[in-house]
């Protein structure tokens, strides 16, 4: 394995029990070297939302190495469980870093709606917003944050098909930006997402497998269906 300075993220052979002795992550090792969006497959009980908390942060490895150079932001599946405020831009201001001037905040709120397409909802009351709407404005909560590893757990799965074509849009723009791109590790369950992604894996008993396109994981997982 190469040096953890080379990579975003990295797990090194990671394991995690819960105190009922369950182990969800077995010896997990997986890297990211680069940005982009990166997308996870598994079934229920396979480890995603434990991963998604080792690597924010918030539970620790009984054993193995966990490296990241990156600041993560969990976007959860319902939108409505992460905005708190009453208009997008209250809640971007609750987002935005103490040590960002009074001067630039206007400037970096509208900024930060531009990004996932939202530019005209400065003062838009969230509760009249649409699921996509809201999920792109949790997602601009993330990036005004300065966080620049995103950890979306399936957010498209509540959505209509319009909308969850507005997130997926918005999250290869964010990743494929030739300015400051981000790097996003999505579970999905819907495979036809996996089309649109820069590398995918699949998580199982407790372990990632190796990154490959999207399309060779779709017939991959196809395949396994038909057996």
């Amino acid at each position: 394995m190469k040096t953890a300075e080379f990579f975003n993220l990295e797990f090194d052979n990671v394991s995690f029990s819960w105190p009922n002795g369950v182990k969800v992550i077995n010896q997990c090792s997986f890297s990211i070297e680069k940005p982009g969006l990166w997308m996870l497959v598994g079934e229920n009980g396979s480890g995603k939302s434990t991963l998604f908390r080792l690597i924010s942060g918030l539970i620790r490895p009984e054993s193995g190495k966990i490296f990241c150079s990156l600041k993560p932001a969990l976007v959860h599946q319902n939108p409505d469980h992460q905005l708190l405020m009453p208009t997008c831009k209250s809640e971007l201001m609750l987002c935005v870093p103490k040590t960002i001037p009074q001067s630039n905040l206007f400037d970096l709120i509208q900024s930060s709606l531009e990004k996932v397409d939202l530019g005209e909802m400065l003062d838009r009351p969230i509760h009249t917003l649409s699921g996509g709407q809201k999920q792109r404005l949790a997602l601009a909560g993330a990036v005004i944050s300065n966080s620049n590893l995103l950890l979306l757990d399936e957010p498209t799965a509540l959505l209509d098909p319009q909308s969850q074509n507005s997130v997926l849009k918005v999250v290869r723009k964010l990743t494929s930006s030739s300015i400051d791109p981000i790097t996003a590790v999505w579970v999905t369950h819907r495979l036809e997402e996996l089309f649109f992604c820069d590398g995918a894996a699949i998580l199982k008993n407790g372990r990632i497998g190796k990154w490959n396109s999207g399309s060779k994981v779709f017939q991959q997982l196809k395949s396994l269906a038909h057996r």
